[in-house]
């Protein structure tokens, strides 16, 4: 992107007045930036899931991390990218047009289902698989103590998906749980029953289903 086009986007971030469309523009720019560099940049945790549901949990910052990388993201060359959209702070956290950005390390996933691509007004945005972050949210609402925050963040996305506003394999959820890196297929199974009730829906482990 020219410097022309990436002020431009700069302030049109600056001026939206919607959280999650802010950080969604934001998000575009940070990836089509990097991916120039060769980086290419994956959303997550909260922030993934701000935008699966559309803002039905909004994240307090932009969370990503490597998908891939065709040299190695050192802190200088982080600053120097970051430095292209007036950022402030570092080496992995930022201040960028009125939002908060976090560009961390390699992308860790254990899913079998593929990171998805949203289109944005800067270019792609991609997302860690909803699978992974259903599984992941559960497990830190209550490990190693109750998290509040994050059972929210868990309950907006499992409603979603049972709402069928998000499309889940449901079986590759139950799978990454019984995982040695999650083990909490209980806690999960658990969780999905509860907001199936609330929405007065069957669970997708139900076996009547």
């Amino acid at each position: 992107m020219t410097a022309e086009a990436i002020q431009s986007a700069l302030a049109d971030i600056t001026a939206e007045t919607d959280p999650t469309l802010k950080h969604l523009k934001l998000a575009s720019l940070v990836s089509a930036v990097f991916r120039e560099r060769g980086i290419e940049l994956v959303v997550v945790g909260g922030s993934a899931i701000e935008f699966y549901t559309e803002g039905a949990y909004t994240s307090g910052d932009i969370d990503l991390c490597v998908v891939s990388a065709a040299q190695s993201l050192t802190i200088r060359l982080r600053q120097e990218v970051m430095g292209l959209l007036k950022a402030q702070g570092g080496p992995r956290s930022w201040e960028v047009a009125g939002a908060y950005v976090d560009v961390l390390g390699a992308f860790e996933n254990g899913a079998r289902t593929p990171v998805r691509s949203i289109a944005a007004p800067y270019g792609v945005v991609k997302l860690s698989p909803v699978e992974e972050l259903i599984v992941e949210r559960v497990l830190i609402s209550k490990y190693p103590q109750d998290y509040p925050p994050a059972a929210e963040c868990a309950i907006k996305v499992i409603g979603a998906a049972l709402r069928r506003e998000i499309q889940v394999d449901w079986i590759e959820v139950k799978r990454i749980a019984g995982t040695v890196g999650y083990t909490n297929w209980r806690e999960v199974n658990e969780t999905i029953d509860e907001q199936a009730k609330a929405l007065g829906q069957r669970s997708p482990y139900d076996s009547n289903e």
